[in-house]
């Protein structure tokens, strides 16, 4: 075996608010489907878009030591935007292992404009961060963009996974603003986790547009942190031992396990969390 290949495999430990970061979760297995990956979603905080900065600083924080305590972490994902615009550096400050946050893909959406005119659809807490900002003056100083903060999007997708339909006339009403401009967008940034579910339902709304997320790009950077070698001479059965939690256990994670089992998901327990 080459001296690349670890003996252990790596354990990569996923956090989002809800289920929505299962769409970086899934580019991840698919780049390495045979790592130890492990699952967890505050969905006792959900919805992070309207908390304040310390609230999600200090969840974030409680959620992945207690996860620490229990399990050996090679690297972690914050696969939120709310949250990785605000708790990264408290994070990387907190825990030896590297943290990958995931942010708004506006460099590749300003590389495939052809009008240059980009939105930005993500959280109210997305929107408004400095941080937000200064990556649209980084790499789309030669683009217009609308920005939108919609947190209500991420429980439209939280839902739907969840198995209720996408209310259209509800969506549409939330999208209106972008639906009748003068000189239509031509690609739309999707900057939050869960939006890549609804794509298929916004792309019924914006029939010419491109969407754009961060997820293979984020799964990149897992790989290359990792050191990762990909080699069909490792044993390629997907591992039996993944894990999923979550902060309350209720009728809706119950529900959710079907389609949990369905990403590889099946080991679930329950983390609990002394801060309201």
């Amino acid at each position: 075996m080459s001296s690349n290949i670890k003996d252990k495999q790596p354990t990569v430990l996923i956090f989002d608010s809800g289920v929505g970061g299962l769409s970086v979760y899934d580019e991840i297995r698919l780049l390495m489907p045979n790592l130890h990956y492990i699952y967890v979603f505050d969905n006792q905080g959900f919805p992070y878009g309207d908390k304040s900065e310390a609230v999600i600083i200090e969840r974030v924080t409680q959620v992945i030591s207690h996860v620490q305590s229990a399990h050996s972490i090679d690297i972690a994902v914050i696969a939120c935007n709310t949250a990785s615009t605000i708790c990264l550096p408290a994070l990387r400050n907190q825990f030896a292992f590297p943290i990958v946050g995931v942010v708004p893909a506006i460099k590749p959406a300003a590389k495939i404009s052809r009008n240059k005119l980009i939105g930005l659809l993500a959280t109210k807490a997305t929107i408004k961060r400095a941080y937000t900002s200064r990556l649209v003056e980084e790499f789309a100083q030669d683009c217009h963009v609308q920005m939108l903060g919609l947190s209500e999007l991420a429980i439209i997708a939280e839902n739907k996974l969840h198995g209720q339909p996408v209310d259209m006339t509800q969506l549409s009403q939330l999208m209106a603003p972008w639906l009748n401009l003068a000189k239509p967008l031509d690609t739309i940034v999707l900057g939050c986790t869960h939006y890549p579910f609804i794509q298929d339902e916004l792309q019924l709304l914006f029939p010419q547009v491109n969407f754009v997320d961060s997820g293979y790009a984020i799964a990149s950077r897992v790989q290359s942190l990792l050191n990762y070698q990909i080699n069909n001479s490792v044993v390629s059965q997907q591992n039996s031992q993944n894990q999923v939690m979550s902060t309350r256990f209720d009728h809706d994670v119950a529900a959710l396990m079907s389609t949990l089992s369905g990403y590889n998901l099946t080991n679930y327990c329950t983390i609990p969390l002394d801060v309201v």
